[in-house]
């Protein structure tokens, strides 16, 4: 059977479960692809590849040492490794000098766009759909014509969880095998969750960072100021913590969601701790915040004036004198 009959029958069959044949569905019924013409991807201009790898500077600064670190152990094998943007477009390829020409050939190269509406199910495309790392071996590509590639790709999330790019591990040799396709996979997801972590270790170079169990190799990181206030969560944090940009916000402790999370300092620190904590909990309602210390109100004004904070537990501003 041709590969376009295997992929017409999957995508007309309403009990193939595969999980690629969601992603040929996608291909077929959302970017109305056909699985036999041929669709190179398409590229960008020089201007304009330079203008999107400006805007995706911290992204690629991030991600350069472990580019070097994966071609470093995985370069001889033939294999190429890319860095996307959220879009698919290649930002960055590693490769050997002498397999430049057969990647150029299947498309892989910087400025080409591998999402799934230019070229169907493929590594990098399905896994920025689909948020979730994927390997895509040979045949379960959704065109023909890609084929003869395997690519293990895995998404990569900015200080905030949101999906910025991806990085991809591709090969076209005639010898590759499934086996040795997770095991590409499992480096693109180790090196994405180590450039996770350099984009929100960057994102808060002040602050202090807690690291949150989570299913390895993307463990959830905390960002908190000096009173453990958290300020920010990485995607990992947020899904293990059930934690979003309005909790965020609203000015938690890390103790809140945290059991036994305690923090180093002095009495004068622990004690600004306390009161934001009830400040914050009473939704900057003094009155109630001293109840809960069990102080009176005028008390509180003047520990909270002493700290330097407001009735919200933040920084307060002092008048000028």
């Amino acid at each position: 059977m041709k590969h376009a009959d295997r992929v017409w029958a999957a995508v007309t069959a309403s009990d193939h479960h595969a999980a690629y044949a969601s992603s040929w569905r996608r291909c077929v019924t959302v970017h109305g692809l056909d699985p036999e013409v041929v669709r190179q991807p398409p590229r960008l201009t020089h201007v304009e590849f330079r203008r999107v790898v400006d805007r995706s500077a911290p992204l690629v600064n991030a991600a350069r040492g472990e580019l070097d670190r994966l071609f470093s152990t995985f370069g001889h094998c033939g294999c190429c490794l890319v860095l996307t943007d959220d879009n698919g477009l290649a930002l960055e390829r590693r490769g050997r000098p002498g397999d430049d020409d057969d990647f150029e050939a299947l498309g892989l190269a910087a400025g080409s766009l591998w999402d799934e509406a230019s070229v169907g199910t493929n590594g990098i495309g399905t896994a920025l759909a689909e948020t979730r790392p994927v390997s895509i071996f040979r045949d379960r590509h959704f065109l023909t014509m890609n084929t003869k590639l395997s690519c293990a790709t895995a998404p990569i999330g900015d200080h905030r969880g949101r999906i910025v790019g991806a990085l991809d591990i591709s090969s076209a040799r005639d010898d590759m095998s499934a086996a040795f396709l997770s095991v590409y996979l499992h480096a693109a997801r180790e090196a994405a969750a180590q450039i996770e972590t350099t984009l929100f270790r960057s994102a808060f170079a002040g602050a202090r960072i807690i690291l949150v169990a989570g299913s390895a190799p993307r463990h959830g990181l905390l960002a908190v100021d000096r009173d453990d206030v958290v300020i920010g969560a990485s995607g990992a944090a947020r899904r293990a913590l059930g934690i979003d940009d309005g909790w965020i916000t609203a000015g938690h402790l890390a103790s809140d969601v945290l059991d036994g999370e305690e923090a180093p300092g002095d009495f004068a620190a622990a004690e600004r701790r306390a009161l934001r904590a009830a400040l914050t909990r009473s939704s900057g309602n003094v009155s109630a915040a001293a109840r809960h210390l069990g102080t009176s109100r005028a008390t509180l004004h003047r520990k909270m004036k002493r700290l330097g904070l407001n009735r919200h537990g933040a920084e307060a501003v002092e008048p000028a004198a």
